[in-house]
């Protein structure tokens, strides 16, 4: 359970354990841990450097780097100075971070050793750049983090953080590569914290063990690290995922509690012996972020044994909207189903005009609640288009059935979901357009056993030349992110268009998604 009366905010998380069990290990990283009572102190050690580095409430901190230890108290401490850590994909291109830097503005910029080159090439087209520390490893061009913490000192300071203050400020890509910087709240985590416990998958015990293998930049990263931590469990963070790794740790760490992206699933299934692992600690495992084949999921509850909750949501609303509890999974025709809505939590299916339908009627999928971003950093006009009365419209088509399942039946926008990364076709396409060869092009999400969804490019070459499809990969791997960069190409002698000129995606798409009736995990 979550003592609410001493938890108010995320910032509040450290502290409260550290009354209560402060000897116990919260966070393990390798060899070494790290307890409450040292998380604690190192949390408002990190909370007065900033303020003595000049960091105000409302003032942005971001970190990029791989999972690391240093990143809970850096986000503790961010929290306790009342401003708000804005967390970079560290998959990113220079390019795509030099934005995201220059649209959070950070006052600080952590980086761990991996990238310490990466973010030199990033902060070199900033007019501000932020004060760099190295939050691991050690670069001529950083501040290290013990001589930057000084003699701060391990006591609480004066701030108060408010229900109101921002507090996680995660990028989502975007439409046409300008990410979105999505703002979350004391006041939308208050809320979380509120429902964890009363949904499966976020409801641990104390001392129970809590892996963590997505990245700290994601929300569910995130989000199961402060359940986690929230009702005293011991999370066992891993720096880089392995599915092998990932198996023994189950095993030699006790595992209770993890949440994986279904290409994490599908990995380990994978794994020499995994069939034959010590998961008797295993009670459950929640998956989501991207779709998951039925075949893959069947083949993981028998070899795991455990419970699957699966969690349908944004990071625009938290992470939250809906799940798919372990009862429900045995439910005749509810497996492809994303579940029914948290907690506190209102979902609807809305026509274009915004108004409800009725049980079995295809609209789009609507969130409503207290999880609900607060906003689109920098971002008023997208804000008031995807938050509309409180409902957040999350760009899903779908339909609730009669027994109040909520199922996603299609993707409104384009957006394909790969390995539980967000990758946007207009983006793509740009990156490829001016490639030698190359008249037209079209890119879209194809099914894939092992990531989900693949991004694939529909090429029209331009008359009388001859273009390679490598050659192609290899302009766009320059230009963008790799794991956005298309993965197989096909060449095409037109692309269909609509009487406007906008191409006609869904026609592109039929032919590979026939036969699968889970479009969307």
């Amino acid at each position: 359970m979550i003592d609410l009366e001493a938890i108010r905010t995320l910032a509040d998380i450290p502290a409260a354990q550290a009354r209560k069990r402060g000897d116990a290990v919260a966070v393990k990283f390798g060899d070494r841990e790290t307890t409450f009572a040292e998380l604690d102190d190192q949390s408002n050690r990190v909370a007065n450097a900033l303020v003595a580095s000049g960091v105000t409430p409302g003032d942005r901190v971001s970190a990029l780097t791989k999972n690391h230890d240093g990143w809970y108290p850096l986000f503790f401490g961010t929290a306790r100075a009342r401003a708000c850590l804005a967390p970079v994909n560290c998959r990113l291109a220079a390019g795509e971070i030099a934005f995201i830097l220059g649209d959070a503005a950070p006052k600080m910029l952590f980086v761990g050793e991996d990238f310490f080159d990466l973010a030199l090439a990033a902060v070199s087209e900033l007019a501000n750049p932020p004060q760099l520390v190295a939050l691991y490893g050690e670069h001529p061009a950083f501040a290290p983090l013990e001589v930057w913490l000084g003699d701060a000192p391990a006591t609480a300071p004066t701030l108060e953080p408010q229900l109101g203050d921002d507090v996680l400020q995660l990028y989502t890509s975007g439409t046409t590569g300008r990410p979105k910087g999505v703002v979350l709240a004391n006041k939308n985590y208050r809320r979380f914290l509120e429902m964890a416990t009363e949904v499966d998958g976020f409801a641990y015990g104390e001392d129970e063990t809590v892996m963590i293998v997505m990245p700290l930049f994601h929300v569910a990263g995130t989000n199961v690290s402060f359940s986690g931590l929230a009702q005293g469990g011991r999370l066992v963070l891993v720096k880089d995922f392995a599915a092998g790794d990932a198996i023994r740790m189950m095993t030699d760490e006790r595992v209770a509690h993890a949440f994986l992206a279904p290409a994490m699933i599908q990995m380990m299934l994978q794994q020499p012996g995994a069939d034959s692992g010590d998961y008797s600690q295993l009670r459950s495992i929640a998956y989501g972020a991207s779709p998951i084949a039925e075949d893959v999921l069947r083949r993981a509850r028998a070899t795991f044994g455990c419970d699957f909750v699966q969690f349908y949501g944004m990071t625009e609303s938290s992470g939250g909207g809906s799940y798919l509890s372990p009862s429900a999974h045995d439910l005749p025709g509810k497996l492809t189903s994303c579940g029914k809505p948290w907690p506190q939590t209102e979902m609807a299916i809305l026509d274009g005009e915004g108004r409800a339908l009725g049980d079995g009627e295809i609209g789009e999928i609507a969130i409503r609640g207290d999880i609900v971003m607060k906003e689109y950093w920098n971002r008023a006009e997208a804000t008031a288009d995807t938050v509309i009365d409180g409902w957040l419209h999350t760009g899903d088509v779908g339909f609730r059935d009669a027994d109040g399942f909520y199922f996603v039946h299609d993707r409104i926008k384009d957006m394909i979901v790969s390995g539980g990364e967000n990758v946007y076709p207009a983006e793509v396409e740009s990156a490829i357009m001016g490639c030698p060869g190359v008249a037209d092009v079209a890119v879209i999400g194809v099914p894939d056993d092992k990531w989900g969804e693949a991004v694939k490019a529909l090429i029209v070459p331009a008359a009388g030349a001859s273009v390679d499809a490598a050659d192609v990969i290899g302009w766009a791997r320059e230009r963008i992110a790799a794991y956005k960069a298309p993965k197989s190409i096909d060449f095409i002698d037109a692309l269909p268009r609509n009487p406007s000129g906008k191409v006609l995606r869904r026609e592109l798409r039929a032919p590979y998604w026939e036969g699968r009736d889970r479009a969307v995990g």
